[in-house]
């Protein structure tokens, strides 16, 4: 089931204690303004009742990867119709794997896998205009045939502030989110300046190196879906095998 934050307020009490805390979490985030979140247009969408939330069980399990792949599914038949700054904003049920102290390492494995079992539950063909290798710069993650930019927050992240969060979640953005936020418009090179001082406040740190625009030759959009707390970046792409099954 896809939440929005109106039908949260209306039935909230429906949520387990754990995805009303995560939610929660959520809600402060986007609402403090005396430190704004970095990301423009992910504050405009929760502002505007335009994102949309969904809760799953703990990522490592097969259950959780079904219950992604079904909100996915779902998210991509309507997301057009949410507004201009969509977002599918998902909650894993986590309190297990904190207790294991996991570190930023191991949920950059669980992040990975996660992508990858749901892409093995895709029944859509890899979209035509999307490279199939992680490899090259125009490779996006694809789910019934629709393009996404993934960003995973965790709660090992402590630095990165902007990729901490109490909870495992990952959040989908619609590829055609960016049609009007990109390098090649005056409105994207504004946006951008934005948020990298909005960021740089944020986390009291530079932002990440990975952090490029989508489509430069040089970028490489998997390695902006996890970011570590220092500089660095896996030399290989964990969904990279992957593309050898996508289906064409």
């Amino acid at each position: 089931m896809l939440w929005s934050t109106s039908l949260i307020d209306q039935l909230g009490e429906e949520l387990a204690p754990w995805q009303r805390a995560a939610y929660g979490h959520f809600s402060a985030a986007m609402c403090d303004e005396e430190k704004p979140y970095p990301c423009v247009p992910g504050k405009q969408g929760f502002q505007t009742d335009t994102l949309r939330f969904g809760f799953a069980d703990d990522p490592r399990k097969q259950a959780a990867s079904e219950k992604l792949a079904c909100l996915l599914k779902q998210y991509g038949e309507i997301s057009r119709d949410t507004g201009k700054y969509a977002s599918l904003v998902v909650f894993f049920n986590s309190e297990g794997i904190g207790a294991e102290n996991q570190s930023i390492d191991s949920y950059q494995d669980i992040f990975w896998g996660l992508l990858n079992r749901i892409h093995e539950l895709d029944e859509s063909p890899w979209p035509e205009d999307i490279a199939k290798d992680p490899h090259h710069h125009t490779w996006e993650f694809c789910f019934d045939g629709e393009p996404y930019f993934a960003f995973c927050a965790t709660p090992a992240h402590t630095v990165r502030k902007s990729r901490h969060f109490p909870y495992f979640l990952v959040a989908f953005q619609p590829r055609w989110v960016f049609d009007e936020i990109n390098s090649s418009t005056a409105f994207g090179q504004k946006l951008k300046k934005v948020i990298r001082k909005r960021l740089i406040e944020y986390d009291e740190a530079e932002p990440h190196p990975s952090l490029k625009w989508y489509g430069q030759e040089d970028n490489y959009e998997w390695k902006q879906y996890y970011l570590s707390d220092d500089d660095s970046s896996l030399s290989k792409c964990p969904f990279l095998n992957m593309h050898k099954k996508i289906k064409s």
